[in-house]
């Protein structure tokens, strides 16, 4: 019998050209590949005269998404939509589909050390610290960005590089490596949440398989929803906070 196992790294299922396929790397393709057709779908019903009544849930849930967000960072946050939609959408499927049956649950038997050891086929995308420090990634890249579009190269530049004072020098300095900080903070927190999350319910499950994991799913579910409002947010604060000008 197959002993407990539970990694940190995503497990590498295949290689292709010298490509590794993770588990959390296919489930992350599948997510992914159903947004697509997702948003085709949804493109296709607003273009019709009746819509269906799913097709009315999600425009009020996107339209309380968007005044949400306009709450926090005005007028301005309907530049900033589309890519914070898309990023709480991702992000909270791919919660999800960690507490999914079978996703953890099925895989092979490997020997590793003479030892036998459960390979799940499947794992969360937000379990895997890949993930999560890629979308970190993204979303540090995306405050750039907005920061340039709205106030220009040259000023927003400011903020990082300014040789008007020593305490503007130093200050400059300490942004950039605040930058740095949120990579590492967005990247940390959503797996560690997430990660810990199904650590619980698989060690839960192994001890008593019916009862015990159900409190827990419910809670997960709940943190899973709270983990891509918050990663959401912060994205939406310091793309807010990136285009206003260094004096404001």
């Amino acid at each position: 019998m197959a002993s407990l196992h539970i990694s940190v790294a995503a497990e590498s299922l295949i290689n292709i050209g010298g490509f590794s396929i993770s588990n959390s790397l296919l489930v992350t393709f599948i997510v992914t590949i159903l947004l697509i057709i997702f948003a085709f779908w949804f493109n296709n019903q607003a273009k019709k005269e009746e819509h269906s009544s799913f097709f009315v849930l999600m425009q009020t849930v996107f339209t309380g998404l968007l005044g949400f967000f306009e709450g926090v960072a005005g007028k301005k946050a309907q530049q900033f939509f589309p890519l914070l939609a898309t990023f709480f959408i991702f992000i909270m499927i791919s919660n999800w589909s960690g507490l999914l049956p079978g996703v953890g649950s099925i895989g092979i038997n490997e020997e590793v050390h003479g030892q036998k050891l459960f390979i799940p086929l499947f794992r969360g995308p937000t379990a895997d610290i890949n993930a999560t420090l890629a979308l970190a990634i993204i979303t540090v890249i995306a405050v750039q960005y907005f920061g340039i579009k709205n106030l220009g190269f040259f000023t927003y530049m400011k903020k990082y590089i300014n040789f008007s004072g020593p305490i503007d020098f130093f200050v400059g300095i300490l942004e950039i490596v605040s930058e740095f900080a949120k990579i590492m903070s967005f990247a940390f927190r959503l797996f560690g949440n997430i990660f810990a999350g199904e650590v619980l319910l698989t060690v839960m499950a192994a001890i008593l398989p019916f009862l015990a994991p159900l409190p827990f799913l419910g809670l997960e579910l709940f943190v899973g929803f709270i983990q891509a409002l918050v990663f959401t947010m912060l994205s939406l604060v310091f793309m807010s906070v990136a285009t206003m000008s260094h004096d404001h």
